[in-house]
C-alpha cells in the first residue's frame, strides 16, 4: 500500500509539473520557420477566427482566408493592414459550395503554389437555443453537419497533400469541451456529436501523417466570449477571443488533444473529478434554463 500510494503521488506530481510546463514554460513554436510561410484558416471574421488571423499575421505569416461573406473578409483583411504593421500578404477564398468537388477544387487552386504551413480549421455552426433533438429544424441540423463535419474534412482534404509533399506541416481543428470535457451535451445534441467527430479526426489524423513530419492536433476551448457563445463579457473563467488566440498559437504543434488556456484547462481538471451523473444533470439543467430564458426573451420580442 505504502508503494502503491508513492507511484500514486508521483503520477500526480508529474502530472502536475508536465500542466506547469506545458501552460506557462514550454517555448512556442516559430511557425513561420517550423511549418511554412502561409496559413489556411475557416471561418476568420468573428470571434476566436478573427482573432486567430490577427495573432497568425503578428507572427509574419500569410495568410489564405476561407469564408463564406466577401465583404467580411475583405473587412478582416483591411483591419489587418490598418491595425498590424506587417508585410502579411492575404488570400482570400469565397466559400460557398456544398459538394465535395467544389470545396476540394476551390481550395486546392486557392493555395497552389504558396508555400502552405498551417491549417486552422475553425469555422462552425453553433445554435440559436438549446433545444430537444426533435424540435430542431431541419435546415439547421443539415448546415451543422455540413460545415462542422463535411467542410472541415474537405478542407483539410485538400491541403494535407501539398503538406505531404513537402514533409511538414500543421492542421489545428478548433474542437469543442462539449466532446471531451463532459460526458454528454443535451439539448445541444448535434453540436457535441459534430464536435466529437473532428476530435476523432484529429486523434486519427495525427498517427497517420505524424511520420510524415505533420502535425495534427485538435485544441479544445471551454467557453469564450464570442457571437456564437453570445458571452459578452470577459471574466477569469470565460476568456476573450485575443485571450484564447495567444494561447492557441503557444500550444501548435504540440499534443494531439489540447485545451491551450490555462483557466481553461484548469476547469477540465475539475469536471474530471465529478462523477458523470452529476455533470450529466448539471449541463442537462444549466441549459434548461438557459433555453426558457431565450423562450422567454423571443416571446416579450413577438
Amino acid at each position: 500500500l505504502t508503494l502503491l500510494g508513492f507511484l500514486l503521488f508521483l503520477r500526480r506530481t508529474l502530472t502536475f509539473l508536465d500542466w506547469i510546463w506545458a501552460a506557462f514554460l514550454r517555448p512556442p513554436k516559430d511557425l513561420k520557420e517550423h511549418y511554412g510561410s502561409w496559413a489556411v484558416l475557416t471561418g476568420p471574421t468573428d470571434g476566436i477566427g478573427k482573432a486567430l488571423a490577427f495573432e497568425l499575421a503578428s507572427r509574419g505569416l500569410n495568410l489564405v482566408l476561407v469564408g463564406r461573406s466577401p465583404s467580411k473578409l475583405r473587412a478582416t483583411t483591411d483591419e489587418i493592414y490598418l491595425h498590424l504593421s506587417t508585410s502579411t500578404s492575404t488570400h482570400i477564398i469565397i466559400h460557398r459550395m456544398k459538394k465535395r468537388e467544389e470545396i476540394l477544387g476551390a481550395i486546392r487552386n486557392g493555395i497552389e503554389g504558396l508555400d502552405v504551413g498551417i491549417l486552422v480549421n475553425n469555422a462552425g455552426v453553433g445554435f440559436p437555443l438549446p433545444m430537444f433533438f426533435h424540435e430542431m429544424d431541419a435546415e439547421l441540423v443539415e448546415r451543422s453537419l455540413r460545415v462542422n463535419v463535411e467542410a472541415a474534412s474537405w478542407v483539410a482534404k485538400a491541403v494535407v497533400p501539398a503538406m505531404l509533399r513537402k514533409g511538414r506541416g500543421a492542421v489545428v481543428n478548433v474542437g469543442s469541451g462539449s466532446s471531451v470535457v463532459v460526458p454528454s451535451y443535451p439539448l445541444m445534441t448535434v453540436y457535441g456529436a459534430t464536435k466529437a467527430y473532428v476530435a476523432m479526426l484529429s486523434r486519427c489524423m495525427s498517427w497517420e501523417y505524424k511520420p510524415h513530419g505533420i502535425d495534427i492536433q485538435c485544441q479544445i476551448p471551454l467557453f469564450v466570449s464570442t457571437k456564437m457563445t453570445r458571452m459578452r463579457r470577459s471574466r477569469f473563467m470565460v476568456a476573450s477571443a485575443e485571450e484564447y488566440a495567444r494561447a492557441s498559437l503557444r500550444g501548435m504543434g504540440y499534443e494531439q488533444l489540447c485545451c491551450p488556456l490555462w483557466t481553461h484547462s484548469l476547469q477540465w481538471a475539475f469536471f474530471a473529478s465529478v462523477p458523470d451523473a452529476l455533470l450529466n444533470w448539471f449541463t442537462f439543467r444549466y441549459f434548461l434554463q438557459v433555453r426558457e430564458r431565450g423562450l422567454a426573451k423571443a416571446q416579450a420580442r413577438s
